[in-house]
This record gives structure tokens, sequence and C-alpha cells, in this order.
């Protein structure tokens, strides 16, 4: 059987856009970070969207455009400042970094708080170093019973279905050059 499939389009509608956009006509968020149902392990992201103590870090993700990467399959490790940490940074400098302009810079400072891998904090008691998602390493150390990445402490660890938030008191900041 042969089947042909005819498109009628009408000659005065304008050309349909592939990318979804909202009744104001604003791009729709797409990806793994926009998905919610009620059955499936919440991911990385989505655990630290559901934390008073993780609003600083949850708007930096977005303004760095990546959700969908603390969404996606992983596994993946986050070393999540907390927002005392972030607060602790001189004044103004998560408002800087949140501009637009500063994206790029931003995208490559949360970059450095992630590392692949699924490590809980015994674990990564065997490690020197981790190399991050920018590319950088950050160095492991162990003082007493408290292991510290990159000079931040870990407070606690959570798992996710896509890894582990390891929840550290410090704002890990990569070498700078």
């Amino acid at each position: 059987m042969l089947l042909f499939m005819v498109q009628c389009t009408d000659s005065k509608s304008p050309p349909q856009s592939s990318t979804p956009t909202t009744s104001a006509g604003t791009p729709a968020k797409q990806g793994a970070a926009y998905v919610q149902d009620d059955e499936s392990e919440p991911t990385i992201l989505h655990l630290a969207a559901q934390s008073d103590d993780h609003t600083i870090l949850v708007d930096a993700v977005k303004a760095a455009g990546l959700e969908n990467s603390l969404a996606n399959q992983g596994p993946l490790m986050v070393f999540a400042p907390t927002n005392a940490a972030f607060e602790e940074l001189p004044d103004g400098t998560m408002d800087d970094l949140l501009k637009q302009v500063n994206k790029d810079k931003l995208k490559f400072i949360l970059q450095h708080h992630v590392t692949p891998g699924n490590y809980n904090v015994e674990l990564l008691k065997k490690f020197q170093r981790l190399g991050q998602a920018n590319n950088q390493n950050v160095m492991i150390e162990i003082k007493g019973d408290d292991v510290y990445v990159g000079n931040a402490r870990i407070i606690s660890s959570i798992p996710a279905s896509n890894g582990i938030i390891h929840v550290v008191d410090k704002v890990i900041l990569p070498p700078t050059e």
C-alpha cells in the first residue's frame, strides 16, 4: 500500500517557529530541568530548588543557563554553597555575576562546583584532587573528620536521582591566572 501525506498551508499564515513559546511570546523553558512528575526521584536541580538554603545558588544556575545540566542523567557531584556562603563574598560580587554580560564568568565559576561521578564523603577521602566540569582541578583535604573541597567544608550530603549534592560552607572559586 502506498501512502501519501500532504501538508496544507495557508499562504497568509506566518511560518511556524520550531521553538515553543509561552502565551506571552517568550521562549518556553525546555529540557529535563522543566519536566515535572510525581513519581521520579528528584534530581540535583529539583532538590536544590526545594532548599531554602540554596536560593542564591539556584538563581545563579538559572542566570548561567545551567538548569538542564543539573537535571540530566549524570552521575554528578555538586558542591553546593549555602546562601550564607554566597553572602560571605565581597559586597556586590553576586549582583555583578548575575548580570547577563557576566554569564560566561558565572557559568565557569558554577562549573567549578561540579564533578562527574557520585562519591560519598568516605570515598572522597581517598582522593587528593578532583577534575571539575570547567576543566580545572580542585584539591581535597582531610582535617580531622571533615572533608574540604577547595577550602570549602562539606557540611552534609544529599543523594539525588542523578548524583549527589555535597553542601559546602564556602563558594569554591577557581584559581586566577
